[in-house]
């Protein structure tokens, strides 16, 4: 029996403000990104890496996230290997027309379901500075985002709680 499954899913607010996003681009992206102030490489600073995995474990530990360009991104394997994306942290294509800001504040505010060997799962869906019904909202929309991977739905879940940083959790089902 295989109980994996993985999934993403868009929040209505974003739930990680300070999430680290680096974008690995072409001249273009870099450009853009320079002006922005997002932390950007391009394929030469890449390819000084030279596949040494203690450096790409160091860049994939560093930035949360990574977006790269759409004529990069099939290069990113070959020069990388597969260091990223044993971190989990394989880029997002962007595309020329995309607008970078728009593009950040969508991986911020979008989480990861990924369910391995352990049958026990924690999402970030908040942060101190949301209103109640941004939690809210959050909350329901990740809830039934889980629910609708599961295979029997709601008889797959025992319970959940919703938990902030440093408080007491509460249970909600």
């Amino acid at each position: 029996k295989d109980k994996r499954f993985s999934g993403s899913l868009k929040l209505p607010h974003m739930n990680r403000p300070k999430m680290n996003v680096c974008v690995l681009g072409d001249a273009y992206h870099m450009d853009v990104a320079a002006k922005i102030g997002v932390p950007s490489m391009d394929a030469e600073a890449l390819k000084k890496l030279n596949k040494n995995k203690k450096l790409i474990k160091k860049l994939a530990r560093k930035y949360d996230a990574f977006l790269a360009s759409e004529s990069l991104i099939k290069q990113i394997p070959r020069i990388l290997g597969p260091g990223l994306n044993k971190a989990g942290k394989f880029p997002a294509a962007i595309q020329q027309s995309d607008d970078i800001n728009a593009k950040i504040t969508e991986t911020r505010s979008t989480v990861k379901f990924q369910l391995k060997k352990v049958l026990c799962l924690a999402v970030a869906v908040g942060n101190v500075e949301m209103t109640e019904d941004q939690l809210v909202q959050n909350i329901v929309l990740t809830v039934n985002f889980l629910v609708s991977l599961l295979k029997k739905n709601w008889q797959n879940v025992r319970s959940l709680y919703i938990k902030s940083t440093m408080g007491k959790p509460f249970r909600i089902y």
